[in-house]
């Protein structure tokens, strides 16, 4: 049976320190040479990301500059560690709301395992005890706050950026400065993203909804509890959806959840093909299962015979993985 290793690093940091500090290191060469890859003419001055930062999502400029200061004041980190102006980020992902009794969003992350961070962030940069999976060094893949509410991308089908920040610090903002869905809805209003993406959020009084987010365009929300890689109904890209098996993957979660199942039985469900993949080499491989259970705290990573849970509070520790491939 053929395999692929991850390991998993999770730590707690209220703020960014000696941790977040070692993560930088261990992780700056290969974020530049991907940062970089357009050439240094393509990615914004430390000015205009910092001006970005203040406009939009100002709450968050204090651990921005905190973790400018970490990196020795170097620009070009400086630069990405804003998300304003980054590079194309197309992972693809199947994610859905369950409520059965229990409220859970669980989603696959699928992508390339070369473009997989492997870090488990518990953290408390504001008011807020906030938990998730870690991209691009600060930002969220997927993640749930203290106060109940839980979100997840995707991403959203139609290829092309335009000017605006990176997915994985949206959903970060959002879980830091929003409790509701209609909270994080509003804020999701007024900041531009870089790609077309689709949001999926739950909260603790019931809310469920979706947010489809491309370039230069107001949110096109719905009161959708799963999401793909294609906008709700109808793709805009047909051949990438098909490609993804994008429309396949989201009429299985539409059946799945038609039956009320508990979100144990889900979870199963995204161990299992259509929802789990296996082209890690074309960049489509299901690098893990992600189970959030806001309403006690708990996130729980899943993959074939194996579990690993963690709380805002749970002591650092690693998880190597073999990731079965066939």
């Amino acid at each position: 049976m053929s395999k692929q290793s991850i390991t998993l690093h999770a730590f707690r940091e209220e703020v960014p320190g000696r941790r977040w500090q070692a993560l930088y290191e261990a992780t700056w060469p290969a974020y530049r040479s991907w940062y970089l890859r357009e050439g240094v003419a393509a990615r914004p001055s430390v000015a205009e990301a910092e001006d970005a930062l203040h406009w939009h999502m100002p709450e968050l400029v204090p651990t921005w500059r905190r973790l400018a200061s970490l990196t020795g004041e170097e620009p070009l980190s400086s630069a990405m560690l804003s998300h304003w102006g980054m590079p194309a980020f197309a992972p693809a992902c199947s994610q859905a709301v369950v409520n059965s009794g229990v409220r859970a969003l669980i989603r696959n992350y699928d992508y390339h395992p070369d473009l997989f961070e492997q870090v488990v962030l518990s953290t408390r940069l504001r008011h807020r005890d906030v938990l998730g999976t870690s991209d691009c060094l600060w930002g969220l893949l997927d993640g749930m706050n203290a106060n109940g509410l839980a979100v997840s991308l995707a991403f959203g089908g139609a290829r092309g950026s335009g000017r605006g920040f990176g997915i994985p610090l949206v959903v970060r903002y959002l879980l830091e400065i929003a409790d509701t869905v209609a909270a994080a809805m509003s804020a999701l209003r007024t900041i531009p993203v870089s790609m077309s993406y689709n949001l999926t959020m739950s909260d603790r009084f019931g809310a469920v909804s979706t947010a489809y987010v491309a370039p230069g365009r107001q949110p096109e929300v719905r009161s959708c509890a799963v999401a793909t890689n294609h906008r709700f109904d109808r793709p805009d890209c047909p051949g990438e959806a098909a490609r993804l098996r994008s429309v396949e993957r989201r009429k299985h979660l539409q059946r799945l959840l038609t039956r009320e199942p508990h979100p144990d039985r889900l979870a199963e469900a995204f161990l299992r093909a259509p929802l789990r993949n296996i082209d890690f080499r074309g960049g489509f491989g299901t690098l893990y299962t992600a189970d959030y259970r806001p309403d006690v705290g708990q996130l729980t990573y899943r993959w074939p015979g194996t579990a690993w849970t963690r709380t805002f509070d749970s002591t650092d520790a690693e998880l190597r993985i073999d990731v079965p491939t066939r």
